[in-house]
């Protein structure tokens, strides 16, 4: 789904930052380029066509992973879109991932205009506390109805999961806005030792195919850590994290009571398997303290698979990822939290001169299919070319290593389901992350945003024993059988408990709210 998944990890590793959340899609079939007041605008449906609005400049500022030398080019095109629609030009603000929280921080505490900003990122509650977003529900009703009708095709439980204290301050790109989990291995390997992928149903079952890959291949390493260590996102699939994981929800209900997930029977399982196969020689020795990345190590040949979540499309996202043909296993089913939705959204800044306009802006962003592919692909026949109606790749002579705009960020870019597929995914991919998005398994705690500054002096001191004892047991490279116990202990003198139950207070507050 998304054509540089390193881009995207980044992304996410700074989201995981500060929620070690996990970490892209609307309606394929849906591809209607205007609606709602803003579209009647635009075609002057309405009587009141976009000569009627006053000329505006919005400043749209989102991260990346680096400003594409076409920068210029595609935003001209994209002002001749938007004065067309609604007589609005658009500043282009791309912050770099490094300097994104800093950046970020000091515009929206200025005075500078922001108009649309990317938001969510573990800061949702935080922004919206200190009043730097400002509530949306009144303009979605009036310039935003696109943006609603857009989310509402999947789920009306998405858009409601972004409520705090009833109010919408943010709006959800619509992409994978759930995930399932599995294993991703190098499929020449699978092939060559005629490994039956059907008889994988979970962790356990991967011993076997691992021993085969450590007799038969010396120098490769039979799985690798995703992102922070080999199970770090893998242990979603059991439980709702509920913003940080400091207090869960096992199989995403449990009746909405809140536990310490490193005490429960579930986590300790997967230590133990993770142990085990340490201790077999399965994972690199170095796994705990090594910085480079499961991709890198595909791709260099050192590595054969890596554990992590998954989507429709994650085979062929994956073997562009490390340049090697993937084959994904999923055997845990797709879920939902509301970190899933909240990580990635959009929102109207305080700071914005022209919040009206700046809503037509973001309702373009979920309905105009010329905008979208603008703004996830570049310019046709410059930055891609059209293989069929709706299938794209790189033009003559262009590719990733020198393509003017290359992005691959349409997980983002609002409405993804818009977009142009890449040559080589499933053309009926939107589709399929469609109805994957809809019949993913729906935290009870769907919807609920802990706010942590009750606790925040227990969250850093637990912060700092997770530091001392997590990827070390979640790489194996310690002995669970001694370790956890003593990092429960360490986690309950931080204050864990405390943490814990001012998250079910809030959580219980949560639920009452919600049945009124």
């Amino acid at each position: 789904m998304i054509k540089n998944k390193k881009v995207a990890k980044a992304f996410l590793i700074l989201a995981l930052a500060f929620t070690m959340l996990i970490t892209a899609c609307g309606n394929g079939g849906k591809n209607s380029t205007n609606s709602g007041k803003a579209g009647a605008a635009a075609d002057g449906g309405s009587g009141n066509g976009s000569a009627a609005l006053k000329p505006v400049e919005l400043v749209m500022v989102f991260p990346v992973g680096g400003e594409p030398k076409d920068m210029k080019l595609v935003s001209d095109e994209i002002n001749k879109l938007t004065k067309e629609k609604i007589n609005a030009t658009v500043k282009l603000v791309p912050i770099g991932f490094g300097a994104w929280s800093q950046q970020k921080t000091l515009m929206m505490s200025g005075n500078e205009q922001i108009d649309l900003i990317v938001s969510g990122l573990g800061t949702y509650s935080q922004d919206v506390a200190k009043g730097q977003l400002l509530e949306l529900d009144n303009y979605l009703a009036e310039q935003g109805q696109g943006i609603t009708e857009a989310l509402d095709s999947l789920d009306p439980a998405f858009l409601n999961a972004t409520r705090i204290n009833s109010k919408i301050y943010g709006v959800p790109s619509i992409r994978d806005l759930a995930a399932d989990y599995g294993i991703t291995m190098r499929k020449d390997l699978v092939d060559k030792y005629n490994i039956d992928t059907t008889a994988i149903k979970s962790l356990d079952d991967l011993d076997a195919v691992f021993k085969i890959i450590k007799d038969n291949e010396p120098g490769i390493i039979p799985t690798v850590k995703y992102l922070t260590s080999i199970i770090d996102i893998y242990v979603n699939s059991f439980f709702d994290n509920l913003g940080e994981g400091l207090g869960v929800l096992p199989g995403y209900d449990n009746n909405l009571q809140v536990v310490n997930m490193y005490e429960t029977p579930e986590y300790a399982e997967m230590l133990n398997t993770v142990r085990r196969w340490n201790l077999a020689g399965y994972i690199a020795k170095d796994a705990a303290t090594s910085t480079e990345t499961q991709y890198n190590l595909v791709k260099s040949g050192k590595a054969f698979s890596f554990i992590s979540h998954m989507k429709p499309g994650i085979e062929s996202q994956e073997s562009r990822s490390t340049s090697k043909e993937m084959v994904s296993i999923h055997f845990r089913p797709a879920a939902t939290a509301t970190y899933n939705i909240t990580s990635i959204m959009w929102s109207i800044a305080r700071n914005s001169k022209d919040p009206e306009r700046a809503m037509m802006l973001l309702n373009l962003m979920y309905t105009d299919k010329q905008f979208i592919n603008l703004l996830d692909y570049g310019i046709e026949d410059t930055h891609y070319v059209k293989v069929s109606d709706n299938v794209i790749d790189y033009p003559k002579g262009v590719d990733a290593t020198n393509s003017g705009y290359n992005l691959q960020m349409g997980w983002m870019f609002g409405n993804q389901f818009l977009s142009h597929i890449w040559n080589g995914d499933d053309t009926e991919l939107w589709n399929q992350l469609a109805e994957f998005n809809r019949n993913a398994i729906k935290s009870k705690a769907l919807g609920f945003t802990f706010n942590a500054d009750a606790v925040k002096t227990e969250i850093a001191a637990v912060t700092n024993v997770q530091n001392q004892y997590k990827v070390a047991l979640e790489t194996g490279t310690v002995d669970p059988v001694s370790k956890l116990p003593e990092f429960n202990k360490q986690l309950k003198a931080a204050g864990i408990d405390k943490i814990i139950a001012e998250k079910q207070k809030q959580l219980d507050a949560w639920a009452a709210a919600s049945k009124k």
